[in-house]
């Protein structure tokens, strides 16, 4: 079984749950659902639909600060940065917006806008986004891609940090959660692609892309 987080073959069965099956990476600490047992995309659809993830919801906003924050912290005024899987509601753009950003929004289901993809930014944001990676690997090098050199990559995930109340936790009973990190495997991705990692607070990872590429 190859990781489908940093593409290594040694990876070994985690756990059972129910019909489900779990392997976990011995080298990136992933933790991935059986590949065979991936929903559908009309599956997917219909979970999201469910979602009631509205830019003016006060809470929502609240939630989304544990990475809006540092991300703002960090980036210089005006920057042009893309919401990658921004769902129905973007609520997240909408926010760095009002900081005086310009954000795109990129979504398969909500705003399929290939053109977007085209560009490249200064920061891309992903709040609860990676988990639903079906292919993380790929969607990395895509987003690599994206990014400009000196680029922040901002993502915020639950860390999975407590494998014996793995078969009750909240995050995993959502079927389309796919991947859970550690804050191992977030700082194995950045050293994949040269970025910088750091962890501001838990659940949030800020990966710096250097400006200048080493030969």
């Amino acid at each position: 079984m190859k990781c489908p987080v940093c593409e290594e073959p040694e990876c070994r069965p985690f756990q059972s749950v129910g019909d489900r099956m779990y392997w976990r990476c011995e080298r990136c600490q992933a933790t991935f659902l059986d590949p065979s047992m991936l929903p559908p995309p009309e599956a997917e659809l219909s979970e999201y639909l469910l979602h009631r993830n509205e830019p003016n919801d006060a809470r929502y906003r609240r939630f989304l600060e544990t990475l809006t924050t540092p991300l703002l912290e960090r980036l210089p005024p005006a920057r042009r940065g893309l919401d990658y899987g921004c769902g129905p509601g973007p609520a997240l753009a909408a926010m760095l917006r009002e900081a005086g950003h310009d954000v795109a929004l990129y979504d398969p289901f909500f705003h399929d806008d290939l053109a977007v993809l085209d560009e490249q930014y200064d920061f891309i944001a992903c709040a609860e986004v990676i988990e639903h990676f079906h292919c993380p690997s790929a969607e990395f090098n895509k987003l690599d891609a994206l990014l400009r050199p000196g680029g922040v990559l901002a993502v915020m995930t639950r860390f999975l940090s407590d494998d014996s109340t793995f078969a009750q936790w909240h995050y995993r009973r959502d079927p389309t959660h796919v991947v859970f990190y550690r804050e191992q495997t977030l700082r194995q991705i950045a050293s994949r692609f040269g970025w910088d990692c750091d962890i501001p607070c838990p659940n949030v990872a800020l990966m710096s892309k250097p400006s200048v590429v080493a030969l």
